[in-house]
């Protein structure tokens, strides 16, 4: 597929996702999560290519967990990102070590806990009712793979929701349709520039493990596992919402 074949698909994709689930409404105030990352970069891109048109507004947020070496370069770039689109712009600094050991919570746990907790006092700050974050079709497979290794229930099968409502916050995905190599093509179609996180190829963690050598396993046997899954996730979704 040629690029501007593919980036017409993959913008179609998008778009059809957003009308879907309604993320976006007139008057919003949406507040993306900004890491510098492929995944968020072309979130914040998404977001103000459709928010002329739905008539809302973007602003990003960037959390400095306080764990790599990178983190003030992260946070810069950052900043010259929102900045480059025209967003405001909000650092928030957590202490990750400090609440693992507090709370006695993995890392992993404790950066994802202190990250939400960060962004729902910046949407407080900006008067943001939407959170919009950067997960993808790969994230979402990664984790319905990890609830089953971990031996779930049928409502771990669901993965990474699209939305999720927390007080009056709602949590919205407006990228997990499509997959990482997808983002990574909407970045060079569309001329962005992104940081790497070096985490990601330590295989350290189990979900590092999935993406880098469960997932390849299974596509080598069955090369379209990840829309399997993403499907069978929708269709129980939609069972339960309906029973």
């Amino acid at each position: 597929m040629n690029n501007l074949k593919f980036k017409a698909v993959t913008w179609q994709s998008l778009i059809r996702f957003e009308r879907a689930n309604a993320f976006f409404k007139p008057k919003d105030k949406v507040l993306a999560g900004l890491s510098g990352g492929a995944d968020s970069v072309v979130l914040l891109h998404f977001l103000k290519q459709i928010a002329a048109r739905k008539h809302f507004d973007v602003c990003a947020c960037h959390v400095n967990h306080g764990l790599r070496a990178q983190a003030a370069r992260d946070a810069a770039f950052s900043r010259r990102t929102a900045a480059k689109f025209g967003v405001p712009f909000v650092l928030k600094k957590v202490n990750v070590k400090n609440l693992a050991r507090k709370e006695k919570l993995s890392t992993e746990h404790a950066a994802r806990k202190a990250r939400y907790k960060a962004f729902g006092e910046a949407a407080e700050k900006l008067g943001c009712n939407k959170i919009a974050l950067g997960h993808h079709l790969d994230d979402h497979v990664e984790t319905i793979l990890l609830n089953i290794m971990r031996g779930t229930k049928a409502k771990g099968l669901l993965g990474i929701p699209p939305r999720r409502i927390t007080g009056r916050l709602q949590i919205v995905r407006p990228l997990l349709c499509i997959t990482k190599d997808e983002i990574l093509n909407y970045i060079k179609s569309h001329d962005l520039s992104f940081i790497e996180d070096e985490t990601n190829f330590e295989d350290i963690y189990t979900r590092n493990w999935v993406r880098q050598e469960l997932l390849p396993m299974l596509e080598s046997k069955q090369p379209k596992i990840r829309r399997h899954l993403s499907a069978m996730a929708a269709d129980l979704a939609e069972y339960i919402q309906n029973s």
